[in-house]
């Protein structure tokens, strides 16, 4: 029950940030407005609820001695997948602080960031929140107030970092992943039987029929362009 609820938070956590990052590059764009630094908003303090929790549940369970071998690799696979997640979030954050401060919504300003993103982005956020719509609240100075809260969550979750590390050891480059490298692209199967290919098979030895046709096509090429330059200079 442990480990699938262990899972279940990290998988949110996942989610979650995944959305945070999505809104962050909106920041200072064409589609930046006072309900995107809300939704940011909302989406950081839900991944950072999630993390708090993740992060409890994750080092009640490393720190119990009698934990069982496999079962404490397994939970150690999950705390290095969640330190990273965690790194993630902070840098993201970081960088939604930056923008925010250097694209206020307060004063006159045209948009400078061409993130290529338009549109509303309520979406991405309501699915992070599990809510169906995001009011919007007219308040003149919200990205000040917001910025300044934003600069001591961020803070925070360095300090959550660092408190990780002091309560549980677990050097992540001793943690072993239960698959090989690649095994995910070796499994993924497409839509129909017939055109699953290995990638042994995509990686096999050159065809020399193959190379010989692409010498002698790369020579007449040569050879043609060479006649048409010589024919140009004549006329």
């Amino acid at each position: 029950m442990a480990r699938e609820e262990c899972k279940a938070l990290l998988d949110g956590l996942n989610k979650t940030t995944a959305c945070y990052h999505h809104l962050v590059l909106t920041v200072g764009g064409s589609a930046d407005s006072q309900n995107l630094r809300q939704e940011l908003q909302k989406t950081r303090q839900k991944a950072q609820e999630l993390a708090v929790s993740t992060c409890a549940r994750l080092t009640a369970v490393l720190r119990d001695r009698s934990l069982a071998a496999d079962e404490r690799a397994e939970f150690e696979r999950l705390w290095v997948a969640f330190s990273g997640c965690l790194d993630l979030l902070e840098a993201d954050m970081r960088r939604s602080l930056e923008l925010g401060a250097a694209f206020p919504l307060h004063a006159p300003r045209r948009p400078l960031v061409r993130t290529g993103v338009a549109g509303a982005s309520s979406g991405v956020a309501a699915r992070a929140l599990s809510t169906r719509s995001l009011r919007l609240e007219a308040e003149g100075d919200f990205d000040v107030a917001d910025l300044r809260e934003l600069e001591r969550e961020v803070l925070q979750v360095g300090e959550m970092i660092d408190n990780m590390e002091m309560k549980v050891n677990v050097p992540r480059w001793t943690v072993q992943a239960r698959q090989a490298a690649g095994a995910e692209l070796l499994s993924t199967v497409s839509a129909g039987p017939s055109s699953v290919v290995s990638l042994q098979e995509r990686g096999g030895g050159c065809d020399p029929r193959k190379a010989l046709a692409a010498i002698l096509f790369g020579a007449v090429l040569l050879a043609a362009v060479a006649l048409a330059v010589c024919v140009a200079k004549l006329s």
